[in-house]
């Protein structure tokens, strides 16, 4: 296993192999697998253009080849920060199948967490758009080559700067097509297929590396829990970077099965429901905020959506009112997808009582999963009562990518990972109550308190700074600042946001409101009382709505 990376324990991997958990297939044989049972199916949608898995696999292998021929290697880490277009899923499965290992960047990201995702991979390629909406990705590139000593290659869906490579180029050929090269041999399905990113409880995110053995296992457990097969048509509205997107279930899991894959071009209701009348789509992975603006807008009512199945919500838990509002306006199951990007996924079963449809937050996908839940002294509280989720099992990583500290407080001894969330459990299922950790969830994007306060205390005004959550009905949470300025120093919002925006974080990090203090409040150890600030705000917001 690549170096920096903790294996599951020899005797757990003989036993996930015996039971027929782990398949010792990599991710581009799952692929080859489908391709060759359902060669001239329709694949992957986008646009006007279709794929079926045949040309997928091909272009696929091509592209690997080519890659491989331009010089990556097996075991080389490369930063994958493309949109939702075919482009990111032949790269995809181009680099598994080479064996180079993606790191899972979105296109929000840029250059501070881009820096980060390359020194800390030790990245050797970036694969990147020209240019989405107002930013150019491409000189964001050059700078991270110039600052980043690892980073050789800069592959662009688009025109390149000088230096940089057309995608285009290596993608320009009959998609039926033999390799241009020899290709290396499949990689050990025990080897890092991947590495997703942690929803950054640090100021950065950590690395998550999954095999190929433990992600084709969380990709057809994934499917089997939402009832996906050849007749699904999944439509990918979120950005395909996100564990949520890519396996759980996403966009692996359908191609394990056979389905049909709709990249959506938006995520308004202007753009999604057209798209599910027109191709038929049965399933929509989305999130908190796309659900209640879809369900505010009038677009829906003006669609045929007969053919829509199952609405899942990820990220962030959905209110049950929503819920019930899912199922009787667009008369379809909504379906909850609790997990996390390190392993372990809950799914409310699609059979399930309307109390688990409509309350829970789901149950593991695979029955060797292993859940507890403990008290603050780590002891197993019953069934009913809250305490933190402790998770372990055949698809849950036993250690983030050279991160030996952070492992050792984020991991029990006995290899249980601390997932930080407080739940209560009956049974199998689990009822999410909050998290321990000062993480915002901004409709599934997770924001760390502790980066952005770093940041604003950079400003010359600020003399102290505590960024909380604050209850939003769109988001769930938005990030409030609460600052004491230095003496005779003026601060407002949207000087602080230039601010930090010119130390180059993503936008939906940025405070949305900023509250100005005489003094923090400090608890007699001298900490500054976050319970105290998200109360104060919840109860200024209650107050201006009530007005």
């Amino acid at each position: 296993m690549l170096a920096g990376c903790t294996p599951w324990p020899a005797e757990d991997a003989a036993r996930w192999r015996r039971l027929g958990l782990w398949e010792d297939i990599t991710l581009a044989q799952m692929l080859e697998h489908t391709a060759r049972r359902l060669p001239q199916k329709v694949a992957l949608v986008h646009g006007e253009s279709r794929f079926t898995y045949a040309q997928l696999l091909a272009c696929s292998e091509r592209l690997a080849a080519r890659l491989a021929a331009v010089g990556l290697r097996p075991l080389d880490r490369v930063v994958l920060q493309l949109p939702n277009t075919p482009e990111f899923v032949f790269v995809f499965f181009a680099l598994v199948r080479l064996g180079a290992i993606p790191v899972m960047a979105l296109p929000a990201h840029r250059h501070s967490e881009m820096a980060h995702f390359v020194r800390h991979a030790g990245a050797r390629a970036l694969f990147i758009a020209e240019r989405v909406r107002d930013f150019d990705y491409r000189a964001m590139a050059e700078e991270l080559r110039a600052a980043c000593p690892t980073l050789e290659e800069v592959f662009v869906a688009g025109s390149p700067l000088p230096g940089q490579r057309a995608l285009g180029e290596l993608l320009d050929a009959d998609l039926a097509a033999a390799p241009a090269a020899a290709l290396p041999p499949q990689p050990a399905a025990d080897e890092v297929a991947l590495m997703l990113l942690s929803g950054g409880t640090t100021a950065l995110s950590k690395l998550i590396p999954r095999t190929h053995n433990d992600y084709v296992l969380n990709a057809k457990a994934s499917a089997r829990a939402a009832g996906i097969d050849e007749s699904t048509v999944f439509l990918a509205v979120l950005p395909l970077g996100h564990n949520y997107s890519l396996a759980s279930p996403g966009i692996l899991a359908c191609f394990a099965s056979g389905a049909t894959v709709v990249l959506a071009g938006g995520h308004t209701a202007e753009a999604v429901f057209p798209l599910i009348e027109r191709h038929r789509v049965t399933l929509v992975s989305a999130a908190v905020p796309l659900i209640t603006l879809w369900l505010h807008s009038d677009v829906p009512a003006r669609h045929d959506l007969s053919s829509l199945a199952v609405v899942q919500n990820g990220g962030a838990r959905l209110a049950p009112e929503l819920r019930r509002r899912v199922r009787e306006q667009w008369r379809c199951i909504p379906q909850e997808d609790y997990g996390t990007a390190e392993g372990l996924i809950n799914m409310v079963p699609l059979a399930a009582s309307d109390e688990l449809l409509l309350e829970s937050s789901g149950c593991p996908v695979c029955e060797h999963d292993e859940i507890k839940i403990v008290d603050l002294d780590g002891h197993e509280v019953p069934d009913g009562e809250p305490g933190e989720l402790l998770t372990r099992g055949p698809y849950t990583i036993r250690g983030y990518y050279n991160a030996p500290e952070t492992n050792a407080a984020a991991f029990t001894a006995d290899g249980f990972y601390r997932m930080g969330d407080v739940v209560r459990k009956v049974g199998r299922h689990l009822y999410t109550e909050g998290r321990k950790k000062d993480l915002i969830n901004r409709g599934g994007e997770k924001i760390s308190s502790d980066e952005i306060e770093n940041l604003i205390l950079m400003h010359a005004a600020v003399d102290s700074c505590c960024v909380v959550a604050m209850p939003d009905p769109v988001y769930g949470e938005r990030a409030c600042a609460f600052v004491v300025t230095k003496p005779g120093a003026v601060l407002r919002l949207p000087e602080l946001c230039e601010f930090l925006l010119a130390q180059r974080i993503a936008k939906y990090k940025l405070p949305e409101r900023l509250e100005l203090l005489e003094r923090m409040p400090i608890s007699p150890a001298g900490k500054i009382l976050r319970r105290d600030l998200r109360e104060r705000i919840a109860d200024t917001l209650a107050r201006e709505r009530s007005a």
